[in-house]
């Protein structure tokens, strides 16, 4: 949905005169398989995911760090260090398209909210949830090469208890991307 066109001028360089960026990922959680609409647009993980534990790992990452740990082996950038203005983990009903922001805050989805939407009791009769879909939001001025795919991987990790908050600062302060979990798909 286009919005809003303007003229620009000549020299303007989407990529480089850019004020900042924001990429939302989605996770839909639950045993059962995506469905063809969903695959390549969300990442499925079986488990179940701990909602409270991924919103504290985003607060240890937000801020001014050397994300050295959180760097693709292909970053041409000249430094690791970056600030994350905004890292975090909501929950969303799951739907065949990723609502936009607007349609997010014209349904009372924003990134503070919380309710949950894995409760069965907010379906119509008759209708099964299959997956549970967790939204997770990076906005920054700029990012390193597959930041945000190695940052979501940690979330995942922590979701899923393989690792621990403390296990996250060990991780931001190795400075080593072999610290990292596996990339997101």
């Amino acid at each position: 949905m286009v919005i809003d066109v303007r003229c620009i001028p000549p020299d303007f360089h989407a990529r480089h005169k850019a004020q900042e960026r924001t990429y939302f990922y989605r996770l839909l959680s639950g045993p059962e398989p995506l469905s063809t609409l969903e695959k390549g647009r969300a990442w499925h993980i079986p488990e179940e995911l701990n909602l409270s534990a991924m919103q504290e790992a985003c607060k240890v990452l937000v801020g001014h760090h050397d994300f050295s740990t959180f760097r693709g082996s292909g970053c041409q950038a000249k430094s690791p260090v970056r600030t994350l203005d905004e890292l975090n983990v909501s929950e969303m009903a799951p739907t065949p398209y990723f609502p936009s922001i607007a349609e997010r805050g014209r349904n009372g989805f924003t990134h503070d909210d919380t309710q949950s939407f894995h409760s069965e009791s907010n379906l119509g009769f008759g209708a099964r949830r299959k997956h549970r879909c967790l939204v997770v939001t990076a906005r920054a001025r700029s990012f390193l090469y597959h930041q945000v795919r190695l940052l979501v991987g940690v979330l995942k990790a922590v979701g899923t208890g393989d690792i621990t908050i403390a296990d996250v600062e060990r991780i931001l302060n190795a400075r080593s991307v072999n610290a990292a979990s596996p990339m997101a798909f």
